[in-house]
């Protein structure tokens, strides 16, 4: 699979997750400091939102990035989002373009492969967020996994995984004999036994 047939395997595994939350599910906590699910899954909304136009060349409109409310239907929404998203990136040329991603660096555009690789590794993670929070599993089909994990371990270290709203914390060591995914997880400051915490 090129990185677009990843991204988008990617993305349908985390509708899939996100359709598996309930009316009573909306406040559950989860692996991201202080976002509630619904907080997440508006999060997750919101970048596809802003992938799409930095994929039509609208990336460096603030508005096209500007967090908003998942509304009363947030599976519904996210799942519009979702779809939107995967429509735009369907789309012919797509892999000759730039994009511009000012949450990245307001400076520079990304060639299309690279800017769908940062999109990739975070739904990767963000799916594995979603089914942590509903105590569910993810279901990735074993390429998506294989091609995460050099990924996620050419993201940057350093201070700024130490920011608060950081998207990623500092690596953990991973357990010995650990499957491709808690590798992946591990190289992203995230734990993969995190469970809610204890009276949640």
């Amino acid at each position: 699979m090129d990185i677009v047939q990843l991204d988008r395997a990617a993305v349908l595994e985390s509708v899939r997750v996100v359709e598996r939350a309930g009316p009573g599910d909306w406040d559950r906590p989860t692996p991201c400091d202080r976002w509630t699910l619904r907080l997440l899954v508006a999060h997750m909304g919101v970048q596809h939102l802003g992938f799409a136009a930095a994929a039509r060349g609208e990336g460096a409109d603030p508005a096209a990035w500007e967090p908003r409310p998942a509304g009363d239907d947030p599976v519904g929404w996210y799942r519009g989002a979702a779809h939107a998203l995967l429509d735009c990136f369907a789309q012919p040329g797509l892999r000759e373009r730039r994009f511009t991603l000012p949450e990245i660096d307001a400076e520079a555009t990304f060639a299309a492969p690279t800017a769908i690789g940062f999109h990739f590794i975070d739904y990767v993670v963000h799916s594995w967020d979603v089914a942590a929070a509903l105590g569910v599993r993810t279901a990735f089909p074993p390429a998506v996994l294989d091609a995460a994990l050099p990924i996620a371990l050419r993201v940057p270290g350093g201070d700024r995984r130490e920011q608060p709203g950081a998207a990623f914390r500092p690596a953990l060591d991973p357990a010995p004999g650990a499957d491709t995914l808690r590798l992946v997880l591990s190289a992203l400051g995230r734990s993969p036994d995190w469970g809610p915490p204890q009276g949640s």
